[in-house]
């Protein structure tokens, strides 16, 4: 059974992923979206595969796609409790779904 991953993972980590993925043979789509806590601009890697390898290209996205903390201002929080002062925040990771495909063609 073929299965799609969809992996939302941080604009600066995208090309690192995608690249180890197609060293892999793993092929995907790359779609630029926007999100988050921040509002920052992310990547939607759309990855088509076999089921059996599903954990393999799971491993490759969590290699490849590491959260950091990045200092942001408060005022980004858009609460009062944090006012103006600088408040360092997880960015980066992946965010993935893994969903079957009833229906696979090449046209």
């Amino acid at each position: 059974m073929m299965k799609m991953i969809i992996a939302i993972v941080n604009k600066e980590d995208s090309r690192k992923a995608q690249a180890a993925l197609n060293v892999e043979g793993f092929t995907s789509t790359k779609l630029a979206t926007t999100g988050g806590f921040l509002m920052t601009s992310n990547v939607t890697l759309l990855i088509g595969t076999e089921e059996e390898r599903v954990d393999e290209a799971l491993a490759i996205i969590e290699k490849n796609c590491k959260k950091r903390n990045q200092v942001v201002p408060g005022s980004l929080h858009n609460s009062s409790v944090y006012g103006e002062y600088p408040v360092s925040v997880a960015v980066g990771g992946a965010t993935v779904f893994v969903v079957p495909i009833d229906r696979f063609e090449r046209l």
